[in-house]
């Protein structure tokens, strides 16, 4: 059952602390009372307005959690920790002293319960309601991409073959301590794989042209053990369905589907690693890692990491620097392609056509500047890419022109506190959608925090 609101009823023992106790710093009463707005429940209630079963963690103490959780950097565990040895976290995310924190998987599940979506729905109601009261100015936007990585180890074809194996035996063994000997053993094969990565270590060390045709040799070994650990992995799936039918239950449905995904993405892998054996280089839909299929190899340009593996994430901002939208893609597409949904999501949450739009020459195109003084946009500054005429030159001389790239270049500071202080840096969910939920509560907390220091 959906629970809105926590209760504002004091108990005793709120009541014996003293004032000073129980007084919320600038920032926290500020925050709460933007997150007291109906408008943030909105997107629960259209969703989640369930009236039976019992009561969930209510809405606004789970909003509080989690702003302080990105806000601080803290895991779930530490948060609950945290917020259960503060009488001020406590007061501000309306849990009373003689209740409960809400476990830490409690609150993992129901991240993973109300989804990216839901959160994107947040993130526009906060940007609405501050257009509305008028705390943010709307002139100008600019937009930028960046890459949040995913968690996982550099993804070599040995490694996340090895994953693979270890991944679908775990699956298949769990499978058949639940159901029984009817479904037959997989052979554990986690043990030779492991000593053939450390052979393939051992190898790199010399480094002569001999080493890379024995890592190829070792390589082609790992994929025959991924073939058949997917073969018997095969076998345990036909088992399951033919002696469990409809009588499985729920948790161990959710096993057999586990374990078919495992499946599936490890004979991808094995596929993709024959083709680089065979000389093929360059594949699209690069699987890079068993456990976050969905994250993609993305090369931004940057000497440090010329390749990073993970997610591309587009971010709009306003004047203020205040991130208005946000949307995080699969893969590496060109932002040119990006910029005309980006600046129409922003009219949509802003309500308002910017004056002023400024973004890096990798926007450039002709097409995208037409399309954008059709949307009533005034002033572009995007430099143009390759040869320049006399009249374009002359154009981005123009004061307005530089005074826009001069802004535009403030993005980089924006996406660098996001990083270092809210968590886009690297993402501890998997998948597209877990990363979105991830980014899109960490762009939350930034937003609710730079609209603080606006009031």
């Amino acid at each position: 059952m959906l629970k809105l609101r926590a209760g504002h009823q004091m108990t005793m023992w709120d009541c014996l602390l003293p004032d000073e106790l129980r007084h919320l710093n600038d920032e926290l009463t500020t925050v709460g009372k933007l997150l007291d707005d109906q408008i943030f429940m909105a997107p629960f209630l259209e969703k989640w307005n369930i009236k039976i079963g019992r009561p969930t963690v209510a809405v606004e103490t789970y909003l509080r959690l989690m702003y302080l959780k990105y806000r601080y950097g803290f895991g779930y565990e530490t948060l609950v920790a945290e917020v259960n040895d503060s009488l001020q976290w406590r007061q501000f995310c309306r849990i009373p002293l003689d209740k409960r924190v809400p476990h830490s998987t409690t609150l993992i599940k129901l991240t993973q319960k109300y989804g990216d979506e839901t959160i994107h729905e947040l993130n526009k109601a906060l940007i609405e309601k501050a257009t509305q009261e008028k705390i943010i100015r709307t002139r100008k936007m600019r937009t930028d991409t960046t890459v949040v990585e995913s968690n996982i180890h550099y993804p070599t074809d040995s490694q996340i073959l090895a994953d693979g194996i270890k991944a679908i035996t775990r699956q298949a063994k769990k499978i058949r301590q639940v159901v029984g000997a009817t479904i037959p053993a997989i052979t554990d094969r986690c043990r030779s794989t492991k000593k053939k990565i450390l052979a393939i270590a051992k190898v790199l060390k010399n480094r002569t042209g001999e080493a890379v045709e024995k890592v190829r040799e070792i390589t082609e070994e790992l994929v025959d053990k991924a073939i058949e650990t997917v073969f018997e992995a095969h076998e345990v799936l036909n088992k399951a369905e033919e002696s469990l039918a409809a009588k499985a239950s729920q948790s161990l449905k959710k096993r057999i589907e586990k374990l078919e995904q495992m499946v599936q993405i490890t004979d991808k892998i094995i596929d993709q690693t024959l083709q680089v054996s065979h000389g093929k280089k360059h594949i699209s839909d690069r699987v890079v890692s068993v456990h976050d299929p969905d994250a993609r190899p993305i090369q931004k340009g940057k000497l440090r990491k010329p390749t990073e593996f993970g997610y591309k994430v587009e971010i709009t901002e306003n004047e203020d620097r205040i991130v208005t939208d946000f949307k995080v893609h699969v893969g590496n597409p060109s932002d040119e392609s990006l910029l005309i949904d980006a600046v129409k999501r922003h009219i949509e949450a802003t309500g308002v056509i910017p004056e002023g739009l400024a973004a890096d020459r990798g926007y450039s195109s002709k097409a995208n500047e037409d399309a954008l003084k059709e949307l009533g946009v005034k002033r572009v500054s995007i430099p143009k890419r390759g040869k320049k005429s006399a009249a374009r030159i002359y154009e981005e001389k123009q004061r307005w022109f530089r005074e826009l790239q001069r802004y535009r270049a403030g993005g980089e500071g924006t996406i660098s506190v996001l990083k270092r202080s809210y968590g886009l840096n690297r993402s501890l969910s998997r998948g597209h959608r877990g990363t979105s939920a991830w980014v899109g509560f960490g762009i939350l907390a930034y937003n609710l925090k730079r609209i603080t220091a606006l009031k």
